[in-house]
């Protein structure tokens, strides 16, 4: 069966609405300084707590999924490939600031997606 791209989007969107378990180390807000030509990703720490939902350990307030939140990045990480983001992320943090295996998974897909929009000169949107 001959795959289209778009057939390969659908499978994407659908699997990008999934429920999915936050990582207890934190999250990443991960955009492109095209000046600098760099990818870079801003860590935030967080806590989740017995609803399983993301909390900012300052004030114990549920951080929201979309919009605008006032929160201050632990770590700022950036890289001109996301091999090399990967890298320094995942084998030259310690403690790694990753703590969940799909959590790594999905952000070696986002930094090669980042990657190429700046290759490309296309948009980058992180999923």
């Amino acid at each position: 069966m001959n795959q289209t791209v778009e057939d390969l989007r659908t499978i994407n969107d659908k699997l990008s609405k999934r429920e999915i378990e936050l990582d207890p180390g934190g999250y990443f807000i991960i955009y492109l300084n095209r000046d600098a030509r760099l990818i870079c990703a801003k860590h935030f720490t967080n806590v989740i707590d017995d609803r399983g939902l993301a909390v900012d350990p300052e004030t114990g307030k549920p951080i929201p999924a979309r919009g605008k939140v006032e929160r201050t990045h632990t770590t700022l990480f950036t890289g001109r490939t996301a091999k090399e983001l990967c890298v320094v992320i995942f084998e030259q943090t310690q403690p790694c600031p990753v703590t969940m295996l799909d959590h790594a998974a999905y952000l070696g897909r986002e930094f090669m997606r980042a990657e190429y929009a700046l290759i490309s000169g296309q948009e980058y949107v992180q999923d």
